[in-house]
C-alpha cells in the first residue's frame, strides 16, 4: 500500500529590510557622534594641560584680551559641560578650566604669570645667544628644532614650577612659624594658669600657716618656761 505523500514546500519569507535612515539624519547622527568624540578629547586636552599655565589651559596665548578670555572660557565651558559631555573626568576638567579663566581675569596674578614667561623668554633667547629684543618671526628663530614656541613653553613651564616650588616651601615656613609661635603662646598661657592656681592655694592655706606658726610659737615659749624652772 503506497500512501502518497503530499509534498508541502515551505514557501521561504522575505527577510524584513533594514530601515533605510535619510541622508539628512545620518549626516546629524554622524555629527552628534563626532561631537561627542571632540567633546571628549578636549577633556583630555584640558586634563593634561600644564595646570601652572591658565594660558596653556584655556588654549591662548599671552597677548589674549580680557575680552579673548572670557569669550574662550565660555566656548570651552559649554562644549565641556559636564551635562554635555559623558567623559567621567569632565567635572574635574571644568573646574580646572574655571580656575584657569579666574587667574587669568586676576590683574595681578595674570602679571606675574606674564612676568615668568617673559624672563623665561629672556633666558631662553640668552641661551640661543640672541638678544633679548629679538621678535617671535625673527628668521633666526625660524628654523629652530624643536620650534622657538615649544622651547619656550618648556623654559616657561621649568620656571613655573619652581616658582610654585618656593611658594610652596614659603608656605610650609609660615605654618611651621606658626605653629611655633601657637605652641609659645599655649605654653605662655599654661604658666600664667599654674601661677594664678599657685597663688590661690597660697591663699587658701594661709590660715593653716599662721596657726601652725602661732603652735609653734607657744610650744617654744612653755619649752623656755620649763627650761627656766628647772634651771631656777
Amino acid at each position: 500500500m503506497s500512501a502518497k505523500a503530499g509534498s508541502s514546500s515551505a514557501t521561504p519569507t522575505a527577510s524584513t529590510p533594514a530601515p533605510v535612515i535619510p541622508n539628512e539624519e545620518l549626516e546629524k547622527l554622524l555629527n552628534r557622534e563626532a561631537s561627542a568624540f571632540q567633546r571628549e578629547l578636549e577633556v583630555e586636552r584640558i586634563l593634561g594641560a600644564f595646570k601652572l599655565n591658565p594660558y596653556d589651559i584655556l588654549d591662548l596665548t599671552e597677548s589674549a584680551r580680557p575680552e579673548d578670555i572670557k569669550r574662550k572660557y565660555r566656548q570651552l565651558s559649554l562644549f565641556i559641560h559636564p551635562d554635555k559631555t559623558p567623559h567621567p573626568r569632565a567635572p574635574e576638567a571644568f573646574d580646572i578650566l574655571k580656575k584657569a579663566e579666574n587667574e587669568l581675569s586676576d590683574a595681578a596674578k595674570r602679571e606675574e604669570l606674564d612676568a615668568a614667561i617673559k624672563q623665561a623668554r629672556t633666558l631662553l633667547l640668552k641661551d640661543l645667544t640672541l638678544p633679548p629684543t629679538t621678535p617671535d618671526d625673527s628668521p633666526k628663530l625660524k628654523d629652530l628644532r624643536p620650534p622657538f614656541k615649544q622651547q619656550l613653553r618648556a623654559k616657561s613651564r621649568e620656571l613655573l614650577i619652581e616658582e610654585e616650588v618656593r611658594r610652596r616651601q614659603a608656605v610650609k615656613m609660615n605654618l611651621a612659624n606658626e605653629g611655633f609661635e601657637a605652641r609659645k603662646k599655649d605654653e605662655e598661657v599654661s604658666v600664667r594658669k599654674r601661677k594664678a592656681e599657685d597663688d590661690k592655694n597660697w591663699e587658701e592655706n594661709r590660715e593653716q600657716r599662721v596657726g601652725s606658726w602661732r603652735n609653734f610659737a607657744s610650744s617654744s615659749k612653755k619649752k623656755k618656761k620649763q627650761k627656766a624652772d628647772i634651771l631656777g
